[in-house]
């Protein structure tokens, strides 16, 4: 049952061949059994039982949608009412949330199953799910080597069909980075497209909820529920919501493909560039025209990105003083030993140095020498894909420089760990819509290759990808051990 799409297990529900409860009892089993990965902070057995029963009931009734009954799992970043929401942190480890997320709400109408709470960096912050108060993530194609981040959970628990997708959330790659190196299908939406509420900030004009899932047409299930207006959000965008899966059969004939020559110069594995040539060789045949374009200002995405990003986190991580919820120090002798010693326990090393550096940035004097200065470099970068995009219909490249790096390798490099993400910070910096597809291996590892659209262009990129995994099968590989 494990290696059922999204469709597959609801016409399995809907015909009666198992129920919702033999289903999530089934992934729970492969949860407790797989446990070496540490891809689950908390798992809720008997939330997802009394859930399963409530959706087998709401089955035989045929009142129905198409999540309702299949087990899921939230990145442990979206609140949960009732249960332990951590963030990956020691600050929020004994925060149980008296709320749920919009988008955990959604779900929960949909009639879909929680299995539990996803491992993540904390707060978000990191590229390889090392910096979890909980520890670090193992990738199930090889346990000595980092998932990627931060919804490194997400991306090892779809991979290793630990559960049958899960929620992300996309700061700067934090779902389309582990997606390719986990081999499985990410989804970045457009900024506003998926409610926030709920949702712990990081960095808020990045952050941004969107699928983990095994295929395109699962992601497109999967939106489906997560996408749409929520007045409780002030970022919400007011769209009507396409039928994601309405185009997924589209031929791609015609179709414009644009191959930024910054994506492809030094920096990349040979290996990796090799196989996405292929990718890309795959898409010509299927009708697509490739061409060569530049986006000159794509070089400047981290070093304002690690201006913006951390300025932000710095102001929405100011809530957490050990006042209100969340750690706080052992007896404090005063309220500045409060504010001091409950940020400087509770916090990890990551979020210390994310926070000084957003700090600073913002302090009187450096602000128009630094925020300033990167919030007009985001709008060069765009500018970038505005112009792109007017000239191509997608942009395909890399998602990451290498497959998935060794565990430990970069916790003492910063700089080079923060380099992980130099395909996909742009991105969030324009707010336009991509997605990580798996397109091959180097060396048994997986490879993603990266779509990025235009605005609210969601349907138009599963389209493109769920054409591409017609053709190929690299989405259905599972890893070793996991069969």
């Amino acid at each position: 049952m494990h290696n059922k799409t999204l469709a597959e297990l609801n016409l399995g529900l809907q015909a009666k061949k198992f129920s919702s409860v033999e289903l999530t009892q089934f992934f729970l089993n492969r949860i407790d059994k797989h446990i070496q990965l540490n891809a689950y902070i908390t798992v809720t057995p008997e939330l997802a039982l009394a859930q399963a029963k409530a959706a087998d009931q709401r089955l035989a009734k045929g009142t129905s949608d198409l999540l309702t009954g299949i087990p899921i799992a939230q990145k442990d970043i979206f609140c949960t009412h009732g249960v332990v929401t951590t963030c990956g942190s020691k600050m929020l480890a004994n925060f149980t949330a008296p709320y749920n997320a919009t988008v955990v709400e959604k779900f929960n109408q949909s009639g879909a199953v929680m299995l539990g709470k996803l491992n993540m960096d904390e707060f978000a912050m990191g590229s390889s799910n090392e910096t979890s108060y909980y520890g670090a993530v193992k990738n199930p194609w090889d346990i000595n080597t980092v998932p990627g981040g931060s919804s490194g959970g997400s991306a090892a628990a779809v991979s290793a069909r630990l559960a049958a997708c899960a929620t992300g959330t996309d700061t700067g790659g934090s779902i389309r980075q582990p997606a390719a190196l986990c081999g499985i299908t990410g989804l970045k939406p457009t900024y506003g497209r998926v409610s926030r509420y709920g949702m712990i900030a990081y960095a808020s004009s990045l952050d941004q909820g969107g699928p983990m899932t095994r295929s395109a047409e699962d992601a497109a299930i999967m939106l489906q529920t997560m996408a749409g207006f929520d007045e409780k959000d002030s970022t919400s965008v007011n769209l009507p919501v396409p039928d994601y899966r309405a185009d997924l059969n589209k031929s791609l004939v015609g179709l414009k493909i644009g191959l930024p020559k910054e994506f492809f110069g030094e920096g990349l594995n040979e290996d990796v560039a090799k196989t996405l040539a292929l990718a890309i060789d795959e898409y010509r045949k299927l009708g697509a025209e490739i061409v060569d374009i530049s986006m000159p200002n794509l070089k400047l995405a981290i070093p304002a990105y690690y201006v913006i990003a951390p300025a932000e986190c710095s102001a929405n991580l100011s809530r957490f003083d050990g006042v209100r919820y969340g750690y706080r120090c052992e007896s404090p002798v005063d309220l500045t030993d409060l504010y001091t010693r409950s940020r400087g326990e509770g916090f990890g090393k990551e979020v210390k140095r994310r926070i000084l550096m957003g700090t600073y940035a913002l302090s009187t004097g450096y602000y128009d020498a630094y925020y300033l200065k990167a919030q007009k470099i985001r709008r060069l970068i765009s500018e970038d894909f505005k112009t792109a995009l007017a000239s191509v219909d997608v942009i395909m490249g890399p998602v990451t420089p290498s497959t998935a790096f060794g565990i430990g390798e970069k916790m003492d490099d910063p700089i080079a760990m923060y380099l992980s993400d130099i395909y996909t910070i742009a991105i969030n910096l324009a707010g336009v819509p991509a997605m990580s597809i798996p397109a091959g291996f180097v060396a048994g590892m997986p490879v993603g290759l990266q779509l990025i659209g235009d605005y609210f262009s969601e349907d138009r990129l599963l389209n493109i990808a769920h054409q591409y995994q017609q053709v190929t099968d690299w989405h259905n590989f599972i890893p070793t051990g996991f069969e």
